[in-house]
């Protein structure tokens, strides 16, 4: 019986060790992202997900650095390696987390990285794909405020390249944001709502 209850006892504190071990990569990945650091960021990410192969969140994370740093780059071999990577990164997630929508709108955020880069090359081919993504993504949770904002948003951007008003899309980034403020996040590191970029994206609608 005693050693029954050590047995069970070391394998409680190996689960607290490794959970407490996770949890403190996870917060030194965040604080080195929030850093500007995202090199690092997203080779932490990385470790962490090999290290915590049934978690979701650490590929996902470590695609979004990888996605939001591709932004604004001038060389396309660069960007492509980064948004290859990312790939590579949200198809770990999704063998974790199938029909995830947060993992669905980042893979469309992903193609918006190539039609950023070039809209005439890359946004015939990815333009349907992308539209579908958040589509899909709807369909599984429509009252979640970053799909509906960055459906939103995707929409707002195909207005402005068609030479269309915004407004329309308003009421949605609207919504997002009402729902958003009401949220509960009960899973640590859950993606969170961004309120102020969702505020600056009202601005630009109602202009």
């Amino acid at each position: 019986m005693k050693k029954l209850i050590l047995i069970i006892a070391i394998f409680i504190a190996t689960g607290i060790s490794a959970q407490t071990k996770y949890q403190k990569g996870m917060q030194k990945a965040f604080e080195l992202w929030e850093k500007g650091n995202t090199t690092a960021a997203s080779q932490l990410f990385e470790r962490i997900s090999k290290a915590a192969p049934t978690k979701w969140m650490p590929a996902y994370y470590a695609a979004t650095v990888e996605i939001l740093s591709s932004f604004g780059l001038k060389d396309e071999t660069v960007l492509k390696a980064k948004l290859t990577k990312a790939k590579e990164f949200l198809d770990i997630a999704k063998s974790n987390s199938e029909n995830n929508p947060e993992i669905i709108i980042t893979q469309a955020l992903l193609n918006l990285g190539y039609i950023a880069f070039d809209g005439q090359k890359y946004g015939m081919t990815l333009s349907g794909e992308t539209s579908k993504l958040y589509t899909k993504a709807l369909q599984i949770a429509p009252n979640n405020p970053r799909v509906i904002l960055g459906n939103a948003e995707w929409n707002m951007g195909a207005a402005r390249f068609f030479g269309k008003s915004t407004k329309p899309y308003c009421a949605e980034i609207k919504r997002a944001i009402e729902i958003g403020k009401e949220e509960k996040i009960e899973t640590e590191f859950y993606p969170k709502f961004m309120l102020k970029r969702a505020k600056n994206l009202l601005k630009q609608c109602e202009e």
